[in-house]
């Protein structure tokens, strides 16, 4: 097993740059602005000899009773219930706090092994900086720049000193990579929640509570996913805040690295251009993609008849997808979505042999031949894969560059037919023989 990294301190004190410079990586969202982590952010170290996980988290204030601060602490101190080593993070330019003192004393009384880390030292001595922190009675301060990378290497090495260096555990990474993506307050979090049984990820009645992108592992029935949680996309004339921009960046980076994405909906509200805008990125990003409408149980009948229409008529073109009608609260309907979400995942993945890609074009030119161009009519002689997620169709023939696009989204369909490719979009490209007459003159 790999030991756990635990990242725990008051807001702003680099937490986030420690966590982006131990896994050597740009995951967390960084920026000089309190409070701007929120859920438990989980990655694989890659700094130093030994392999080990870290955990950011957002910026912990153990006295809030409730509001959204509240529900920060709630993940911190779950965090902390989980780790194999506690890393506080405290601020050496702002120096010691009432703030710094309180979170020792929980940190103390956790039992966990506990590492005191004083942040932001370039260009000042160490000791002089770490001095004053002797106090909350976590040990030697150890004085690092998470920013410069001043003394990392050496904490790191300290901390894993005692923990082995080889780690023979499968890969639990492996299996599909599942995005949560739709506009803010659909119930992204709740449905992760509900997959994993668990309060993983703070789900609140306001808009905008995730702002970056949360990565979470899960098991079910054997079969291991990474779940992704994002934050929601707003029109690009409501993005107006710092943090809200860097959010809709890395939920666009998350979908353009994810296998599967879950597009979720809201059965309470009309389907808006937003929406399809989101439909429409999956596709150009080739995401394979599972439609999930929740809060059906809150609507009446006239207001289901009303979605499904607005869905046929607004998101006619993800015809390849499944759609499912849920509730993430109730947990109804989510065994079907994790279903779906399997086949679209071995659709995206599927690997078509030339020989039965041949016969399936063949099939389908017999059927409809692509329309003339002047006296000529396009030749399409033969088919291969050209690669996966989305599947890629090559197809070679003669003056494939005069095939309309209508024909081609009809070749489309009749692969997804042939193959049954339920759930993701499938891209051809053609490739024309050259003619061995060209470069002769008469």
């Amino acid at each position: 097993m790999k030991p756990t990294l635990v990242l725990v301190g008051r807001p702003n004190v680099g937490k986030s740059t420690l966590f982006n410079r131990l896994t050597r990586s740009r995951d967390a969202l960084v920026a000089d602005i309190p409070g701007l982590t929120r859920d438990r952010h989980y990655g694989l170290g890659r700094l130093g000899r030994k392999p080990y996980l870290v955990v950011d988290t957002g910026g912990f204030e153990p006295q809030a009773k409730d509001g959204i601060m509240h529900e920060m602490a709630r993940q911190a101190e779950t965090a902390i219930a989980e780790a194999d080593v506690l890393l506080f993070i405290v601020d050496g330019r702002v120096g010691l706090t009432p703030q710094d003192k309180a979170i020792a004393d929980l940190l103390r009384r956790s039992g966990r092994p506990l590492h005191l880390v004083v942040n932001k030292a370039e260009g000042m001595e160490r000791a002089m900086v770490g001095a004053e922190f002797h106090e909350l009675g976590c040990g030697t301060p150890l004085v690092i720049s998470a920013a410069h990378g001043d003394g990392v290497n050496e904490l790191v090495d300290l901390i894993l000193e005692n923990f082995p260096e080889n780690d023979d555990e499968p890969d639990a990474g492996k299996g599909p990579r599942v995005a949560i993506a739709g506009r803010p307050n659909v119930g992204k979090s709740t449905l992760i929640n509900t997959l994993l049984g668990e309060e993983r990820v703070i789900a609140f009645d306001m808009p905008g509570t995730t702002r970056d992108a949360i990565e979470v592992p899960f098991e079910r029935n054997g079969r291991h996913y990474t779940l992704i949680d994002t934050a929601g996309l707003r029109r690009k004339g409501r993005v107006f805040e710092t943090i809200e921009k860097f959010s809709v960046i890395k939920t666009l980076q998350a979908v353009e690295e994810a296998n599967v994405v879950v597009l979720m909906l809201d059965a309470s509200q009309d389907i808006s251009d937003q929406d399809a805008h989101i439909a429409g990125f999956c596709i150009e990003a080739g995401r394979a993609l599972v439609v999930a409408v929740n809060k059906w149980d809150a609507v009446d009948e006239y207001r289901r008849s009303r979605i499904k229409i607005d869905i046929e008529r607004k998101l006619n073109f993800l015809g390849f997808a499944t759609v499912h009608y849920i509730s993430a609260l109730e947990g109804k309907g989510i065994a079907a979505v994790l279903g779906s979400v399997d086949k679209a995942y071995a659709a995206a993945m599927a690997k078509l042999t030339t020989p039965k890609l041949t016969r399936a074009l063949l099939a389908a030119v017999q059927k409809q031949a692509p329309p003339r161009h002047g006296i000529f009519r396009p030749k399409l002689r033969y088919a291969h894969q050209g690669g996966s997620n989305p599947p890629i169709i090559v197809i070679h023939g003669s003056a494939l560059d005069q095939i309309p696009d209508s024909y081609t989204r009809y070749l489309q369909h009749s692969f997804t037919a042939s193959f049954k490719l339920q759930g993701t979009p499938l891209r051809i490209q053609y490739k024309t023989a050259r003619n061995p007459f060209a470069d002769e003159h008469s």
